[in-house]
């Protein structure tokens, strides 16, 4: 089973790659599948490398759920 997380662009970096911030943890990926990617953007990440350019809406409402899995009512059990 394979997962992807959409991850926001904080920082772009020499030869198309870029570091990507998820809930405080940066990383540095490639963008070497993508063109056209700016700070703030947000992109699916898989296997280190971007996938696709992620509208904003839809990367908070996924890492919302994402959030709501972390809960910690929901690991208590």
């Amino acid at each position: 089973m394979c997962l992807a997380l959409p991850v926001r662009v904080v920082e772009l970096g020499p030869a198309e790659t870029a570091i990507v911030d998820l809930g405080g943890v940066r990383k540095e990926i490639s963008l070497s599948l993508l063109d056209d990617v700016s700070i703030g953007d947000y992109v699916i990440l898989h296997a280190g490398y971007a996938l696709s350019k992620l509208d904003p809406e839809e990367a908070e409402k996924t890492l919302a759920l994402f959030a709501e899995w972390d809960a910690p009512e929901l690991s208590a059990s």
